[in-house]
């Protein structure tokens, strides 16, 4: 027999592992007693010996009454030590937090009410064992039998008291431990795990604030928890939080305290739960007002989160990325120290001689990363959202002015965005683009530059589409804001330029349309009908006329503009010797047209006074026997049988004979001598003359055949040419069976050999008609339309052959082709 033997008598040894409670609670009531006097005579061997005893016949027994008798009898040996000491408790309670995990409940109860009773005895000591007892509550909190949760939330209570007592607990090495808990999603262990974090706050000698980095992830993620009561605790935990983080100066706290809690929020700023997303921003708000200068290096990144969210169908969420917004705007304007308290003018001005090229002072925002800034502005003005890109181009026109010279250095990467922006569905973006675009603009070296971007976003199909769809519109603005005169001078040096002729001819048509109907351009207009005694109208004339002289009917109409009619009339003279086709009769037909609009009303007067105007007639008669028989034919030719027919008569004598060029006509005695010598039309008819050469070259290189594959590459004696699709069938002087060449000097046209005579005899040129016969344009509005939204490929590279690239105004008439067709059965 054993010493344990004759301490424990045997009929206690079997009251321990009874099946009553009440003869378990006897043999624990004789245990007490048994080590009470152990521990009075300081027998600690036996104390020991008795203790090992209960564990190993006991605690672990595969009888579940056997371990519910063990841990009663190790809570009365503790109780009976009285004041257990560290080597006491590490015999007792291990066996004790290892029976939590049972599986019967009435022992897992038993285990929560043992350790209890345990904890109660042993007080400060029992904190030794804070992270094993929190992990053996962690795991029942949420035990499926109501009576074991009831058991734990004891323990739980007096574990916190013993906690906020004990005054040399280290709590930096229970942090980690929570911080992985707080990942769990079970509803009972986040209450258990929030408890614990508002009790931790309220001791005053932890200092909760510098653990929250670790753990304010897992705390922003039980705002998403489905139970209301765990939603609203932690919410009110983190506005505990924040309000600490408001009363502590930010020089208490460590460096990177602000920069590891934004880190947090910002990935938590982009959660699916509304919630979370709306304390994200809070505090990050927040934290740009209270410490700015430790969030620096995340501004770019916060700046995406607000400007993402700013466009939340969640009006809270709105009303704070807002309210963020203004603060991040604000960073440069009002900068605060490492107090939150602003610094004053003299220390601003101090603070590095105080501004920059631009305006920006070195402060704050000569420490942010203006590359990840723009990087995230551009990146939200691809956003689909209309709050976002309007957000994201106030940025830019913020940035453009407190930054001009490191915004200007991305400006290749910042402009297709913004180019981007114009396509918008929404007006207010398009306007904030264009307002962005002019501020861009008007800095130094990148006028040009922005208008070439702008000219080539009208490339291509999409181009196209934008250039019909409101590319009149946006030119219009943007003369608005740049000036007119300074952007139409520009757009016409750069289209002199371009290769592609086609294009070019295209964006004339649509500047000389806004020239002449723009209500932003009524002042231009006038400068330029006072071009014969104002020299600002003549050098706008002079500047515009090089670009203008590829569309033909844009030409002729700001030479009736600037009313420089006998410049005009060598201009319809020149259609004789230059390779024209059906795309001038198409011209021709809407200039027509634009002639009865309200911004020709003085030509139209001009008409009363042949005598003065007779330039004006001649060349309109010109138009008059270059269109075919068709509705812009007889809207012309009743407007000049308007004309006094007596001032006709005389009209003739007073001129005498007329030839082609401008030096073969004399002046009528009305005229002016002056308002023929305002510019050098010479010089100018030589430019239109090599314009429409080179433009023809470029047309004849496009539409040249392929060259002939040798004999024998596709099979013996098959030879393969360009098929008639292919060839070029240009209207010319030339017989129409002729191919017109142009020879290296780009003022002389030669015929091509003929290899046998025209039917007819005459080798020469062709009416009208039969040139809207062989070509046969779609001109009806709506057939026009469809025509170059189909071939719009074939629109800006084949000025010969198709009509203008846009349909600037609906024609004067319907088709030119039926017009031609009932011109010839009426003849």
């Amino acid at each position: 027999m054993g010493v344990t033997d004759e301490l424990l008598p045997a009929a206690v040894l079997r009251q321990i592992g009874d099946k009553l409670y009440e003869k378990r609670k006897v043999a624990a009531l004789e245990v007490e007693q048994l080590i009470k006097r152990l521990a009075a005579q300081n027998d600690q061997h036996r104390i020991r010996l008795t203790v090992d005893k209960l564990i190993s016949d006991y605690a672990f027994s595969s009888q579940a009454n056997h371990r519910k008798g063990a841990l009663l009898c190790l809570a009365a040996s503790a109780v009976g030590l009285g004041d257990p000491t560290e080597v006491h408790l590490r015999q007792i309670v291990p066996p004790v937090l290892a029976s939590f995990t049972d599986q019967d409940a009435r022992v897992r109860y038993y285990a929560c009410e043992a350790l209890y009773n345990i904890a109660k005895v042993a007080r400060g000591t029992f904190i030794l064992f804070f992270n094993e007892v929190f992990d053996a509550m962690f795991r029942l909190c949420a035990d499926s039998e109501a009576n074991v949760q009831n058991a734990v939330q004891f323990l739980d209570a007096l574990i916190k008291d013993i906690a906020a007592d004990c005054t040399h607990w280290d709590v930096g090495a229970f942090i980690p431990k929570l911080r992985d808990y707080l990942r769990v999603t079970n509803p009972h262990k986040r209450q258990f795990l929030l408890s614990w974090v508002v009790v931790l706050d309220s001791l005053p000698h932890v200092r909760m604030l510098r653990h929250l980095p670790a753990l304010l992830d897992g705390l922003l993620s039980m705002l998403a928890e489905p139970v209301r009561e765990v939603r609203t605790q932690a919410a009110n935990c983190l506005k505990d939080f924040l309000s600490e983080i408001r009363a502590t100066p930010p020089s208490e706290l460590a460096p990177d305290f602000f920069s590891r809690l934004t880190t947090t929020l910002v990935d938590r700023a982009g959660s699916p739960d509304e919630l979370t997303r709306l304390t994200a921003i809070h505090w990050l708000r927040s934290f740009v007002e209270l410490a700015p200068r430790r969030i620096h290096g995340h501004v770019p990144a916060i700046l995406g989160v607000v400007l993402y969210n700013i466009s939340s169908h969640n009006p809270d969420i709105q009303r704070e990325c807002q309210e963020a917004n203004a603060a991040l705007l604000r960073l440069e304007v009002g900068m605060c120290d490492d107090d939150g308290h602003p610094e004053s003018a003299a220390g601003a001005a101090g603070a590095g001689a105080g501004y920059g090229a631009a305006g920006a002072p070195h402060g704050i925002i000569s420490s942010i990363d203006m590359a990840a800034i723009l990087g995230t502005v551009i990146l939200e003005m691809r956003s689909e959202m209309e709050a976002t890109r309007l957000e994201a181009l106030r940025w830019l026109h913020f940035l453009l002015a407190r930054a001009q010279d490191l915004v200007l250095e991305q400006v290749g990467r910042l402009l297709p965005p913004l180019l981007d922006s114009l396509s918008a569905p929404s007006d207010a973006v398009v306007t904030s683009a264009l307002g962005v675009l002019a501020a861009l603009a008007e800095c130094p070296g990148q006028f040009s530059p922005v208008l070439v971007a702008l000219l080539d976003r009208f490339r291509g199909e999409a181009g196209f589409a934008l250039l019909q769809r409101s590319g009149s519109s946006l030119l219009r603005r943007l003369c608005s804001h740049l000036g007119a005169a300074a952007v139409l001078t520009e757009l016409g040096a750069i289209l002199q330029r371009d290769a592609d002729m086609g294009f070019a001819a295209t964006m004339v048509s649509v500047l000389n349309l806004i020239l002449l109907t723009g209500p932003e351009l009524a002042e231009l207009r006038d400068q330029l009908r006072r071009a014969a005694k104002d020299p600002a109208g003549a050098r706008l004339f002079s500047v515009l006329y090089p670009s203008w002289c590829y569309s033909a009917g844009a030409l002729l109409s700001l030479c009736f503009v600037a009313q420089a009619y006998d410049h005009a009339v060598d201009i319809v003279h020149a259609f004789a010797d230059l390779p024209f086709g059906a795309e001038l009769l198409v011209q021709v037909d809407r200039l027509v047209a634009l002639l009865e609009t309200p911004c020709f009303t003085f030509l139209r007067l001009q008409l009363l006074e042949p005598r003065k105007h007779p330039s004006l007639l001649r060349a309109l008669y010109g138009l008059l026997m270059l269109l075919p028989q068709c509705n812009a034919f007889r809207m012309l030719n009743t407007r000049l049988q308007a004309v006094p027919t007596l001032e006709l008569l005389q009209l003739g004598a007073s001129l005498g004979p007329a030839g082609p060029a401008a030096g073969a006509r004399s002046l009528s005695v009305a005229e002016d001598p002056a308002a023929a010598t305002w510019t050098d039309f010479n010089a100018l008819l030589a430019v239109f003359r090599a314009a429409q050469l080179r433009q023809y070259e470029a047309y004849t290189v496009q539409r040249q055949p392929p060259p002939l594959m040798p004999v024998g590459a596709a099979g013996l004696g098959v030879l393969f040419a360009a098929g008639v699709a292919d060839r070029p069938s240009t209207l010319s002087t030339a017989d129409v069976r002729g191919v017109p060449a142009v020879t290296s000097s780009p003022n002389q046209l030669v015929q091509a050999a003929e290899p046998e005579p025209a039917a007819s005899g005459q080798g020469g040129r062709v009416d009208a008609q039969q040139a809207m016969q062989l070509h046969q344009p779609a001109q009806d509005a709506a057939a026009e339309q469809e025509a170059l939204t189909a071939g719009q490929g074939q629109a800006h590279g084949n000025p010969f052959l198709q009509p203008d690239e846009i349909v600037l105004s609906k024609p004067a008439g319907g088709s030119l082709q039926k017009a031609a067709s009932a011109g010839s059965q009426q003849s």
